[in-house]
């Protein structure tokens, strides 16, 4: 194993450490599995970590990537991933963040630290290019802002939730949608960023917290997560049973599906006068949302978010804090670990909304 103590005895002595190689699951071409190969990991370049990474999860963009949905893929073939924890192995110059021997946390949301870019891997002569930071590979170099270093006392499988999922999710609710407690919040779609937002309404004091989705399993996490009440909208109105809970509309209604109707339906049941829907879904490219122009004249504010305008720094402290003391459970919300050459299992159950996050570990053991 390569690490920063080895290089640095190499280097002195004037010698050079056999390249470093990885098993990664790499996108090769669009809409067809992802492959599993070998890749040589490159030096580090400055601002760079090297991660063994123990868990990564996966989520929705992965799979508008994969099935080809967000258009044309001009980086083929590339690493994917970007929510994942690990250990550091190594540091580039300059790196400031964390050091060899930390536990990690990886995510796509930028901390403060440096931006050191992405990288390229060689696959037996082809290049392979990767991102500031993916995690579908058994170690990855990682910009530093891409890392975080974990409290003690996180499990290294939670620890994947402050990649993308609580962030997006938790933090829609706390830093967008800005609740006051007694609000009542709708959300619409219960994967893993809803169910999130679910709990970051919970534990908002909303009341009530209403979960609509079409499937019953995830229906029932999202109550096992403390909405006070859910909708399976493949068997009834929606839009009608919230009017039924909120005659006025909620304050919040969370959009978390990717899907243009149900954005503009997220909207139709904000309240007038101070009611905000807030979206989060990822859409297909090329797809539109189309909105009644007198829900502009009510007062109603319509917003979108980048992560959930979140701050790892500022905020991953505090979802780390309320997983560590147990006052969320995100358990539920894992899957059982897939192997890494299970990958692409785990990409079509959670398309199919057979889980909630997939958790894949690394180490075959």
């Amino acid at each position: 194993m390569r690490g920063s103590g080895t290089c640095a005895i190499l280097m002195r002595l004037g010698l050079k450490s056999n390249p470093m190689k990885t098993e990664a699951a790499v996108l090769v071409e669009t809409g067809k599995p992802l492959e599993l190969v070998s890749l040589e990991i490159p030096p580090l370049s400055r601002g760079q970590c090297l991660v063994e990474v123990a868990y990564s999860g996966a989520c929705h963009t992965q799979i508008l990537e994969a099935r080809g949905r967000r258009g044309e893929d001009q980086w083929l073939p590339h690493c994917l991933g970007h929510e994942a924890s690990g250990i550091v192995l190594e540091v580039g110059d300059g790196v400031t963040r964390a050091s060899p021997g930390d536990r990690v946390a990886l995510s796509w949301i930028k901390a403060n630290g440096l931006e050191a870019g992405g990288s390229t891997y060689d696959w037996n002569g082809k290049t392979v290019n990767a991102g500031a930071v993916t995690t579908f590979q058994r170690h990855t170099v990682v910009s530093e802002n891409r890392v975080t270093v974990l409290p003690d006392g996180l499990d290294m499988t939670q620890a994947i939730l402050l990649g993308c999922a609580l962030p997006t999710g938790m933090g829609s609710v706390l830093n967008v949608g800005k609740p006051i407690e007694g609000e009542a919040v709708a959300v619409f779609g219960t994967g893993g960023v809803g169910l999130c937002a679910v709990m970051g309404a919970v534990v908002s004091n909303c009341n009530p917290v209403i979960a609509i989705d079409l499937l019953e399993s995830k229906l029932e996490k999202a109550r096992a997560f403390g909405a006070t009440h859910t909708i399976d909208s493949s068997k009834k109105d929606a839009i009608a049973c919230i009017a039924e809970i909120c005659p006025d509309g909620v304050d919040i209604a969370i959009e978390a599906t990717g899907r243009p109707a149900v954005m503009a339906a997220a909207l139709s049941t904000a309240r007038s006068q101070g009611g905000r829907a807030l979206v989060i879904g990822n859409a297909p490219k090329g797809q539109t949302v189309t909105l009644d122009p007198l829900e502009f004249n009510q007062g109603k504010s319509l917003l979108w978010t980048w992560g959930g305008d979140s701050k790892p720094d500022r905020d991953f402290p505090l979802f780390a804090s309320l997983m560590t003391e147990k006052k969320i459970d995100v358990e539920p919300l894992l899957s059982q670990p897939y192997r890494l050459d299970e990958i692409n299992n785990a990409l079509d159950d959670l398309e199919a909304g057979r889980i909630g996050r997939p958790l894949i570990k690394m180490k075959d053991s």
